[in-house]
C-alpha cells in the first residue's frame, strides 16, 4: 500500500470519525475554501446529471449547512457510524490526489433503533497542501435512489 493511500484513508477516517463524534463544527475543515459538496444516486451519477440532494459549492455553505442544523433545523436527533472500505487511489499528481472510498452508514436513533442508512461511494479530488489533504470535491454516490427525509448530518 502506498504513502498516499495510507495519508488518504488516515483522512477518511478522521473525517467519519468527526461526523460520527457529533462534532459537525470541524466538519467543513476537511474541504478547501472552494470546494463541491454532493449527495446524489448511482442512476444520476451514470447518467451525469448534477442535481443532488444535497449541494455545497464552498466552505462557507458548509458552515451555513452545520449553523443551520444546530440552531434552526427541526430534527429527530440521531447519530451516525461509518465504516469504509479502503480508499483506491484512481489517480496522483504533485497537487491533486483523486480516490474512490465505498462506505456504508448505519444510523443510530436515540431510542437505539438502529438501521443501514446509506451505502456508496465518496468520490474524491483532494488538494494537497504540504502532505495535508483537503476535499476539493467530495461526491457522495449513494446506491439506493430513495432517501430518508431525515437526511440532516453529512455523509
Amino acid at each position: 500500500m502506498s504513502n498516499t493511500t495510507s495519508l488518504i484513508n488516515h483522512v477518511q477516517n478522521a473525517y467519519a470519525r468527526c461526523i460520527d463524534s457529533g462534532n459537525l463544527e470541524a466538519w467543513p475543515d476537511f474541504f478547501e475554501d472552494d470546494c463541491v459538496y454532493k449527495i446524489t444516486t448511482s442512476d444520476n451519477f451514470a447518467q451525469g446529471l448534477e442535481a443532488g440532494v444535497i449541494f455545497a459549492n464552498s466552505k462557507g455553505m458548509l458552515r451555513d449547512r452545520v449553523a443551520s442544523l444546530r440552531e434552526a433545523n427541526i430534527y429527530e436527533r440521531h447519530v451516525y457510524r461509518h465504516f469504509l472500505g479502503q480508499a483506491w487511489i484512481v489517480s496522483e499528481s504533485a497537487d491533486e490526489v483523486r480516490s474512490e472510498t465505498s462506505f456504508f452508514v448505519a444510523r443510530i436513533m436515540r431510542d437505539g433503533t438502529t438501521d443501514v442508512y446509506a451505502t456508496g461511494r465518496y468520490i474524491d479530488r483532494y488538494g494537497m497542501h504540504g502532505g495535508e489533504p483537503r476535499l476539493r470535491e467530495r461526491i457522495v454516490v449513494c446506491d439506493s435512489s430513495r432517501f430518508d427525509t431525515l437526511l440532516a448530518l453529512p455523509l
